[in-house]
């Protein structure tokens, strides 16, 4: 036998982004949204936020990065934020592997 459905509870009307966003935090969604109704969405143009950073590199390894991204047909930034983000996973997981060992 289905369980019955319980009543949600209304959302409240808030001042403020920072009050909603406080809200959100401690209230659990289920007692305000009916989740069963809810479907997966995608975003494919949403792009994650950036932040430009300055790094000095040896002329060198920006030249070798440089030629490594033409052979690659991409920008040398992208190349550089691929590797930094292949290091920090691999970081990552040896970090979890230490913990658990």
């Amino acid at each position: 036998m289905p369980k019955p459905k319980r009543a949600l509870k209304p959302i409240p009307i808030f001042k403020s982004e920072a009050a909603e966003r406080e809200f959100w935090e401690t209230a659990d969604s289920a007692d305000y949204v009916d989740w069963s109704a809810a479907r997966a969405v995608r975003f494919p143009k949403l792009r994650p936020s950036t932040t430009a950073i300055s790094v000095r590199l040896p002329d060198t390894l920006l030249a070798e990065l440089k030629i490594l991204a033409n052979e690659r047909d991409v920008p040398y930034q992208s190349l550089l934020k691929v590797y930094l983000a292949d290091r920090i996973a691999t970081e990552r997981r040896q970090q979890r592997r230490r913990l658990e060992a």
